[in-house]
């Protein structure tokens, strides 16, 4: 036992005096002999190892006499001792004492003067003969042919992948002395530790023990101070010659070199396209970080994620791994940081983070697609077929790609009426009613800038969705020629004028003009355009007609289509 701080005259002294009155015998219980005491005044639950010859420890002790009177104690230099057992460095009785310890423990040590200094005893210090009472308690233990002590007390069903040389990983950390006393907690930051394993960055012991370890895994790395900070130490915190202890919760792992990885989850039998560079897909997703926490969901806000694909809309690994997936595909797309937000990392997502996205593609389209027109049943005769300016009735399913319902004329119990090319459906629908014929059905399929386009209809059509149409067509009246609201079933009267004029003032009144075209219509010698009001198709046709708008028409105003093309009129 040496006295530190007070100098080196001193300790000198000390280990000139250790073996002055030879050995004592082996420590056997709470007494080694009748002159070397040792009392166990507190041993830890657990004790996986105990002191031998041969060990270095690091101990805290306070010396007195049998009066009570101190003589020295490490607590007041604020350091532990720290020695090598059993190698001569130390008096004979505390060499002895310390044999059989626990981390943890403590000891009440009596040691005669024959195992301490003898009858010369030190100077100014240890009178001769002295009996010399220690407290002891150890701190650390460990052994020059130590290596890392690795304990996994958690490891995860699933382990794809470990940890291997070169490596990045993110993982938190209580890092404590075998004593227990805590020096640092990546947890106490709230953030990981992160770094490259195997290439220096590390201390050579969590270096080693770091390897083989699986995301989600825990373990407690031991480190002997050979393998960590050695005899220096790190600063305040970690003393010299300190074995480290390491409770590890492994996070995330990379290499530089990954790519993404794709896990198909559940692919659709039926998949007749699969997406390429360009197209636009709308998607749910759950996005969380290898160890499942959670930092984004499509599912949550209700809507779904909405882009284009192969043009940098999306991180890299997000753009790759969209690509080939089916309407109805659910896949794992795992993003390595380099094709995520890099080390930086964005909002919720920390930095060098791999990144796991469970994808279910709703839709996608390219903005070259037309609609698709897919014909299920045609009736024995279908000679007459639809053409703009027709007026049909029919009923449909309208769905989304994922089979959503969106509506139905059949659950309402009424078919849906239009006059075709007129603009009372979008687009798409309007294309895709053409050359169809009574009794036939089909699916239609209108890409969304055919469709509802990007805003959607609130509540009802969800923005850049591909809509389905399944359609069956009821009826259909042929419609009139394209720029006319009435025509003429047979020949023109060559005194149309004076028959529509019937009280022959020269002058026709919207109520004589009115009259007389729906009488023609009624016996069927003229035709108003289907689908349309048919009083606002006669006053406009009147108002055409009624060239100085005085709200009468003369026979010099009065002239036929044929005769002006300008007005879709008679």
């Amino acid at each position: 036992m040496a006295l530190g701080a007070r100098g080196w005259r001193r300790r000198s002294l000390l280990l000139l005096l250790l073996w002055v009155t030879g050995q004592a015998a082996p420590v056997l219980g709470l007494a080694v002999s009748s002159e070397l005491q040792i009392q166990r005044s507190f041993v830890p639950d657990e004790c996986p190892r105990t002191v031998h010859s041969g060990d270095f420890v690091r101990y805290h002790y306070v010396g007195t006499f049998l009066d009570g009177q101190k003589f020295d104690s490490s607590y007041d230099r604020d350091s532990t001792f720290n020695v090598f057992v059993g190698k001569g460095q130390l008096i004979a009785g505390m060499d002895q004492a310390l044999v059989g310890m626990c981390v943890n423990e403590r000891r009440l040590v009596t040691i005669p003067p024959n195992l301490a200094y003898g009858s010369e005893g030190v100077s100014g210090v240890i009178p001769p003969n002295s009996v010399l009472h220690f407290d002891v308690l150890l701190v650390d233990i460990w052994n020059s042919e130590d290596q890392v002590q690795i304990q996994t007390y958690f490891k995860p069903p699933s382990c794809p992948r470990t940890i291997q040389v070169s490596d990045f990983v993110r993982y938190h950390y209580n890092g404590t002395f075998l004593d227990g006393t805590l020096f640092d907690s990546s947890h106490n930051r709230m953030k990981t530790y992160d770094t490259y394993v195997g290439i220096g960055w590390l201390i050579p012991g969590m270096d080693k023990g770091l390897l083989g370890m699986c995301v989600g895994e825990k373990r407690i790395i031991t480190v002997p101070p050979f393998l960590a900070y050695g005899e220096e130490g790190d600063g305040k915190d970690i003393p010299g010659q300190a074995s480290l202890v390491f409770d590890v919760a492994l996070l995330d792992l990379h290499n530089p070199k990954d790519t993404i990885s794709i896990e198909n989850k559940v692919v659709p039998e039926n998949c007749e396209r699969r997406s390429q560079s360009g197209d636009f897909l709308r998607y749910h997703y759950n996005g969380t970080l290898l160890d499942g926490t959670l930092f984004d969901s499509s599912y949550s806000r209700n809507h779904t994620f909405d882009t284009y694909i192969g043009q940098g809309y999306v991180i890299p690994g997000m753009d790759e791994g969209l690509l080939g997936v089916c309407i109805g595909e659910r896949r794992r797309i795992v993003v390595p940081p380099h094709l995520g937000y890099g080390e930086k990392g964005r909002g919720s997502i920390p930095g060098s983070a791999v990144l796991v996205f469970d994808i279910h593609v709703i839709d996608f389209h390219n903005p070259s697609d037309s609609i698709s027109i897919t014909s299920h049943y045609k009736p024995p005769d279908c000679s007459v077929l639809s053409k703009k300016g027709d007026y049909l009735k029919y009923h449909y399913n309208a769905s989304l790609l994922d089979g959503t319902l969106l509506d139905s004329t059949w659950n309402l119990g009424k078919t849906y009426n239009i006059v075709l090319g007129s603009g009372q459906v979008v687009l798409g629908m309007d294309m895709g009613l053409r050359e169809m014929c009574v009794g036939e059905k089909r699916t239609v399929i209108i890409p969304p800038h055919l469709g509802y386009g990007e805003a959607g209809v609130d509540g009802e059509v969800p923005g850049s969705a591909v809509l389905v149409f399944d359609i069956e067509l009821l009826e259909l009246v042929s419609g009139l020629p394209e720029g006319y609201m009435f025509i003429w079933n047979g020949e023109v009267s060559p005194n149309l004028f004076e028959e529509i004029d019937r009280d022959g003032n020269g002058e026709v009144l919207l109520e004589e003009f009115s009259e007389y075209i729906h009488a023609q219509v009624a016996t069927g010698k003229g035709k108003l355009a289907p689908g349309f009001n048919a009083e606002m198709i006669v006053k406009n046709m009147f108002t055409n007609q009624d060239r100085n708008g005085d709200g009468k028409v003369t026979a010099e105003e009065f002239k036929l289509k044929d005769q002006e093309a300008k007005h879709d009129e008679l």
